[in-house]
């Protein structure tokens, strides 16, 4: 079976209760846009599944991804984007939403961690209270900078429990040297749909498709601290204090150069190889930077400069 029918016949299933469609008229579709338009094949069935989504009238939260079942994980193990879940955790703290499609959002915890959730005002669900346990089911988690998070949806099942968690502590601190800024660092667009931040590849969200971007900043980077590796992020806030750029700058810089990297290649020459202690959450494989302190470090930097020139 080719990988297009194979997708083909997922998408049909997922609607299966909601539309009527046949698995030909699916791939159809998904070969449009693979074959003539040089889609790449994931992007392709987001993009057939934002159609059908559309005509049925739903949201990408009342159906569930191909194939996928509604796993019990621990919050450490939330490390993949549209994952079907199940959660056993304390509902640790609460925050105004700042959108009214959202009905509550905070953090969840158990042993092993925190994660932030949604919940969406149209899902019909119960008012979660802070301290208290549930079991959920059927969440869907989502993924921004590397920093994981669940949304509760109209197929959520909300079980309060007797039970107490003691919750975890997922914040680390690393100390070393910057030895790489990765690519997606430096000036980036977002998608300005509500509650989508996706960054933008070539102009196009991978759920929303082609928009008009939101200008941000991040760096994506790997501090080395003299064993090991470690995957790092830091947001606008953090970068502008990590390089001294700003968004404004970093935008006047592109618009004169005609070109978005050289907001990157500023930053790489700014920091590379010197040594910082960061601190913060860390969410799947990255820690998310918000605590920085810059260091004197060793006194000879050419090892780590010549292990950052071979990544």
């Amino acid at each position: 079976m080719s990988d297009v029918r194979q997708h083909a016949e997922e998408v049909r299933e997922q609607f299966s209760e909601h539309l009527d469609l046949t698995v030909e008229e699916v791939e159809k579709r998904l070969d449009n846009l693979v074959n003539e338009y040089r889609v790449p094949l994931e992007e392709a069935r987001r993009s057939v599944v934002s159609h059908y989504l559309d005509e049925a009238g739903l949201e990408r939260d009342d159906i569930r991804s191909g194939g996928g079942g509604s796993e019990k994980v621990n919050v450490e193990d939330v490390n993949e984007d549209e994952q079907w879940l199940s959660l056993t955790a304390k509902v640790v703290d609460l925050w105004d939403p700042r959108s009214d499609a959202v009905g509550q959002v905070g953090l969840l915890g158990d042993e092993t961690g925190t994660i932030k959730f949604t919940k969406w005002a149209d899902s019909d669900l119960p008012e979660l209270e802070e301290g208290t346990v549930y079991h959920l089911g059927n969440l869907v988690s989502d993924e921004y900078q590397g920093d994981y998070s669940v949304k509760l949806n109209r197929t959520t099942t909300v079980e309060e429990t007797d039970e107490d968690i003691e919750v975890g502590d997922d914040t680390a601190e690393v100390e070393g040297a910057l030895v790489d800024i990765q690519s997606g660092s430096g000036l980036i667009k977002r998608c300005p749909e509500e509650d989508c931040t996706r960054v933008l590849q070539n102009g196009r969200c991978s759920e929303h498709g082609e928009v008009e971007g939101e200008f941000d900043l991040r760096i994506k980077g790997v501090i080395d601290d003299g064993t090991e590796v470690h995957k790092v992020i830091f947001d606008k806030e953090a970068t502008e204090n990590l390089t001294g750029i700003g968004l404004q700058e970093a935008q006047d810089m592109a618009m004169d150069a005609l070109d978005t990297t050289v907001v990157a290649e500023e930053m790489r020459e700014k920091t590379l190889g010197l040594y910082y202690r960061v601190a913060g959450p860390t969410m799947g494989r990255y820690l998310l930077v918000d605590e920085m302190e810059k260091l004197a470090g060793p006194t000879d930097a050419e090892d780590v400069l010549i292990k950052a020139r071979s990544m």
